[in-house]
This record gives structure tokens, C-alpha cells and sequence, in this order.
């Protein structure tokens, strides 16, 4: 499995976020604090808003705020608000190619682990990557190098 620049790029943006709860930012003020490009963090945020992650506010103090607490968000939502609702059922080589009747290498062993896989993001919130993310000095540009 193989989660998009534009994932990871949500997981960053929720996590600086998630340091200053509450608070309403432009899209550009979050892009730029989060190192993301501005373009991917309009776009990632329209998709967050959709999913009702973070809300869309607008008039005199526009911009995003998350919804809750990170703690209630989990990797996983976020992959999926971003990726699509069937990111865990895609294939790990192709996604329109491979199927149980037309099955790639890995098909069945993806089969088997892919429930797994899910299970592990749903249980990881923002919450604790914010944590994570203040311990690890390579995150910020990790993004860079892969």
C-alpha cells in the first residue's frame, strides 16, 4: 500500500494544527507553518472540511480550525478523506488492474493483511503523531526525501 504526497501532507498540516486547538487559520498561514505546498494545503483542507475533520469558517475570521480534539481523529479518517474511502481495499501495485479474478502477486497475502493495516490507523490519532512529530526532528522534511 502506498499512501499519497497529499496524505502525508494532510497529516502534517493536522498536526500543527492540533498544537493550537481551537484556533481559526488562513490556508495559507497553515501551509506555510506546516511546510506544505500552498496549493496541496487548499485542496487538503477542502477535502478535511468535507470529511468534518476540520471546519470551514468564513466572513471576518476565515480560514480552518479542527474540529475536536485530535485525539478524536484518527490516521486512518484522515488517509481516507484525502485518499478515498477504499485506499485499504486498493491494491498495493495497481488499482484498477488487479482483482480476485484477475489477481496481481500480492494479491492474496494484501488480502489478508490490508484489514490489519486499517485496523493499526484507525487506532493512531493526530494526537499522538503531534507528539511523535515534536520528538522527531527529520518529520518537517521527511516529506522531501521520499
Amino acid at each position: 500500500m502506498k499512501f499519497s504526497r497529499e496524505s502525508y501532507y494532510g497529516l502534517k498540516i493536522l498536526t500543527h494544527m492540533a498544537r493550537t486547538p481551537g484556533r481559526v487559520s488562513e490556508a495559507s498561514d497553515v501551509a506555510a507553518a506546516a511546510r506544505v505546498p500552498r496549493a496541496f494545503a487548499a485542496k487538503i483542507l477542502q477535502k478535511l472540511a468535507r470529511a468534518g475533520i476540520v471546519r470551514s469558517h468564513r466572513g471576518r475570521t476565515r480560514g480552518y480550525a479542527l474540529i475536536g480534539s485530535a485525539g478524536s481523529v484518527s490516521v486512518r479518517e484522515v488517509v481516507e478523506a484525502i485518499d478515498g474511502s477504499d485506499v485499504f481495499r486498493r491494491c498495493v501495485f495497481w488499482t484498477n488492474r488487479c482483482s480476485d479474478s484477475k489477481p496481481c502477486p500480492l494479491h492474496d497475502l494484501w488480502k489478508q493483511v490490508r484489514p490489519e493495516v486499517a485496523s493499526a490507523m484507525s487506532r493512531v490519532t493526530v494526537a499522538e503523531l503531534t507528539r511523535g512529530a515534536r520528538r522527531s526532528k527529520t518529520y518537517a522534511g521527511a516529506g522531501g526525501r521520499r
